[in-house]
């Protein structure tokens, strides 16, 4: 998710919770990979249970805005105040890093293994890291065409290229435009928390996505008969039904808001660098969840390919954190 200032002892003071704070956040930042990693799979049953991706992206904005509402006026509502010079780049992280992330990762997933949309989505840190080089004009050194090489690299793997093409291309595009989106998502959050705290920003962004989808999906064309309806679960939950609601309840409050404040909770007990290394393994995750419960299998060769991406990643990340 979005970065945030790490809380750290002040220098010079070493305090004996040190340990347990760091254990706490690393146990923050992998049990919220772990419900994005599960939300991946809970997320393609429901759209493959008649839930349309433009509907339930729509239902996951405006229900992860109102939660979000709701927790920032328990807290303090003045946090919600707008300046009129945030708005342009509140747009473009509310449209861009929210409502297209959502969107072309729920059309990803519907095409390809939920494990292999995640990864392509998480190649987003080495676009970042290609924007902080070529257009900020930071020095990364050899890490970045490290982390290039590796990302390219262990994708040519994971499609197994040598085959052709194995995945859906349809997919794949929407995964390539889900990291783009992420990118952004990156960059313009970096900005935007120079002046606002994470989470108005998170409601103002899931805000805008909400009125964004409002106007691509109205509301009366969301298919409520298939949320009504009892949805029979697949793979190792067999036998076990649920309703639709069920399913975009747990999309919206531990598939997104709940991992959300579970990484602000990391984040403040761990540098954003180590923080974001340790959400690495939501790909490893979702790829995992969805081969035990959706029955979705890879091949020994995609399998080191995923973990190669996701080492290129790691690279670009910590390349562009050690630039700042």
């Amino acid at each position: 998710m979005t970065e945030a200032a790490a809380e750290v002892p002040p220098p010079g003071r070493i305090s004996r919770d040190r340990h347990p704070r760091r254990t706490l956040g690393f146990a923050l930042a992998i049990g919220g990979a772990l419900f994005f990693a599960v939300n991946g799979s809970v997320s393609k049953i429901t759209l493959e249970a008649g839930v349309d991706s433009l509907s339930l992206v729509l239902l996951r904005s405006s229900g992860a805005a109102i939660c979000l509402l709701v927790l920032v006026v328990a807290t303090d509502w003045r946090r919600l105040r707008l300046r009129r010079a945030e708005l342009p780049l509140l747009l473009v992280y509310g449209l861009v890093g929210i409502a297209m992330v959502q969107w072309l990762y729920f059309v990803a997933i519907a095409r390809l293994p939920v494990g292999v949309a995640l990864l392509l989505e998480f190649t987003g840190p080495v676009l970042v890291a290609l924007w902080a080089r070529f257009v900020q004009k930071q020095q990364l050194g050899r890490a970045l065409w490290l982390a290039l090489a590796l990302a390219l690299g262990g994708l040519a793997l994971v499609a197994e290229v040598w085959n052709g093409l194995s995945f859906d291309a349809i997919g794949v595009l929407a995964g390539f435009g889900a990291a783009l989106a992420l990118a952004t998502y990156y960059i313009a959050g970096k900005h935007a928390l120079v002046s606002r705290d994470t989470v108005s920003l998170a409601f103002w962004a899931f805000a805008v996505s909400t009125v964004f989808w409002s106007l691509a999906k109205p509301w009366w064309r969301v298919p409520w008969d298939a949320l009504q309806a009892t949805v029979p679960l697949p793979g190792a939950l067999e036998g076990w039904s649920v309703t639709g609601w069920a399913l975009v309840a747990w999309v919206v409050l531990l598939g997104t808001v709940a991992p959300f404040l579970m990484v602000i909770g990391a984040l403040r007990h761990l540098p954003a660098p180590q923080a974001g290394v340790a959400g690495m393994v939501e790909p490893v995750l979702a790829g995992a969840v969805a081969w035990v419960w959706l029955d979705e299998t890879l091949t020994a060769i995609q399998i080191i390919g995923s973990l190669v991406v996701i080492a290129g990643i790691a690279v670009a990340q910590r390349a562009t954190a050690s630039a700042r």
